[in-house]
């Protein structure tokens, strides 16, 4: 409730905000622009520069990071700005916004009329709320215009990514999509170590999966001697959707339509797809069996007690991001645990859950990651479209994503990269600094062999096999979701947040529920959905689609 009171401030803020605004679209020439030619108004592009200096500032995500640099401020945002200011005569200020809670912190800004000039979310439905309300730039038109300016753009995104949201029947473009080029998306992970010690082989069905996790349990002392009372089977947290993507995945029908998965698809943690509740059972079930983290409905976002649990070698088995416990250099899971359990200590990523076809069904992405949009705030659209335009020149995203050589990375000697770990000012926050390659997220050396390979060595003091086996754990019977575009869904506006926790909320206390008490508990959290506003948005997209695909 206080998050969604918070939204409505925010929408009606918004509204009174742009509610003297005429038209969302910057202004644009009336010819074609090259070099030495105007722009837009009082601005003068000779040789890709303006030629007076043009501010723009930018949105970036805040991870928290322990033992990170300043996200606003650093070598690699030092990088950026003195490139743009070189090539583009552009100053670049960095704005940093909380990772875990990005969707509420952008509405916040965007309400006050002070959010970045370039604006990252995950959300798309936010975006179209403030659209909606005059409060973001049509991208269509200034693209169209500036076109022989942004070759490097264009080229990273394709047609697919930069149309990826142009409305059916208005052509507006309220954001574009950032290229995802590794669509590997979450992996169950095992202690290896453990299943040697135990001589039980990597679990391939749901059955052998929950046979581990039992003997994890039974064999806690042996495992983990006077911690044996820290034994954690299996670990998840509060966004049940995301961390038991797998096994609820693998629940799904393999009938599942085409139709089913874009009306009830607008949930990216896939609530609303018929099997899911059966999922969710098997998870309450661990759970009073004391195969779960019993504590974890009690940590939000972004906490760290959890990883800071794998690090000291308490936990099994997890489902989580693809490569999640090799990420962050020495500071690792991988590398934690090894220093506290010895050497042969490791997670390793398994493929144990069956869907009714015989399959490892996974839900993987369309090649699209974050949506880039413009708050209508923005004065220098044109400088912030020559932003997107460098960060995605090859040159320049492959210098973010593997740093100074000798410092970030070294050379193999079949060219391949291999990343180190680095230290004080020259940390990478994110993985391979997507949160500066924002048009971009996953590794591009603009040589498809020599990226995988580098892919596997970019992960410090982990062995490249560990990396290939995730990898191709996660993409096994990869199941792709047909694009629909049947426009804006009304219903879907300012929805997401408030939905959104509704949906976590009643995972995580379905999951914890008593075990008589399970139905009731899932049941009425999903009734208390779709009465706030799922149900209309199901009802929207049915019409929607048939009205597109036909029935």
């Amino acid at each position: 409730m206080k998050k969604t009171i918070s939204i409505i401030m925010a929408v009606a803020m918004s509204a009174m905000l742009f509610s003297g605004c005429k038209k969302n679209t910057a202004e644009t020439p009336s010819t074609t622009p090259d070099a030495g030619t105007k722009t837009e108004e009082n601005a003068e592009i000779v040789n890709g520069r303006f030629t007076t200096t043009r501010k723009i500032t930018v949105e970036v995500y805040d991870r928290g990071n322990e033992g990170g640099s300043k996200p606003e401020d650093n070598f690699f945002t030092n990088y950026i700005k003195e490139g743009m200011l070189r090539d583009h005569n552009v100053e670049v200020t960095f704005v940093p916004v909380p990772r875990w809670t990005e969707v509420e912190q952008i509405n916040n800004l965007l309400a006050a009329g002070t959010a970045p000039d370039i604006a990252v979310t995950y959300s798309y439905p936010t975006v179209q709320t403030y659209a909606k309300m005059g409060g973001v730039l049509d991208l269509a038109p200034l693209i169209e215009k500036y076109k022989d300016l942004l070759p490097n753009l264009t080229g990273l995104l394709t047609e697919t990514n930069i149309n990826y949201n142009k409305d059916p029947e208005t052509g507006t473009i309220w954001a574009i999509e950032a290229r995802l080029a590794n669509q590997a998306r979450t992996n169950v992970f095992v202690r290896e170590d453990w299943l040697k010690k135990l001589n039980i082989p990597e679990p391939t069905t749901l059955e052998e999966f929950e046979a581990m996790l039992k003997a994890f349990k039974d064999n806690a002392s042996l495992l983990l001697g006077a911690d044996a009372d820290k034994m954690v089977p299996f670990s998840t947290s509060y966004d049940i959707g995301w961390r038991a993507d797998h096994l609820l995945a693998s629940f799904v029908p393999s009938t599942i339509t085409e139709k089913e998965k874009y009306i009830y698809g607008f949930d990216d943690r896939k609530l609303l797809f018929p099997g899911i509740k059966e999922g969710v059972r098997k998870l309450n079930q661990w759970y009073n069996e004391g195969l779960i983290w019993k504590d974890f409905p009690m940590y939000p976002a972004g906490d760290k007690t959890e990883d800071n649990m794998m690090k000291a070698g308490y936990v099994g088995a997890f489902i989580h991001n693809w490569d999640y416990p090799y990420r962050d250099g020495e500071n690792s899971i991988n590398n934690s645990i090894k220093r506290v359990a010895g050497e042969d200590a490791a997670y390793i990523a398994i493929s144990p859950f069956k869907n009714d076809a015989g399959k490892y069904a996974k839900f993987l992405p369309d090649p699209v990651d974050r949506k880039i949009f413009f708050p209508s705030t923005n004065k220098e659209p044109l400088a912030s479209l020559l932003y997107l335009d460098w960060i995605s020149k090859l040159e320049n995203h492959m210098f973010l994503q593997i740093g100074e050589e000798g410092v970030n990375h070294e050379k193999t000697a079949d060219g391949a990269i291999k990343m180190l770990s680095a230290t004080g000012d020259k940390i990478m926050n994110s993985p391979s600094n997507i949160d500066y390659t924002i048009t971009l997220n996953g590794l591009d050396l603009g040589d498809k062999e020599l990226t995988l390979k580098s892919m596997a060595l970019s992960y410090v003091g982990v062995d490249a096999k560990y990396i290939q086996k995730a990898y191709d754990a996660s993409i096994l019977d990869g199941v792709f979701t047909e694009k629909v575009n049947a426009g804006a869904i009304q219903a879907e506006e300012g929805m997401g947040p408030a939905l959104n926790e509704k949906r976590d909320t009643l995972l995580t206390q379905a999951v914890a529920a008593p075990a008589n008490k399970f139905d009731s508990v899932f049941d009425s959290g999903l009734n208390d959905y779709l009465n706030s506003g799922g149900q209309a948005i199901i009802d929207e997209r049915t019409a929607a689609y048939e009205k597109v695909m036909g029935k």
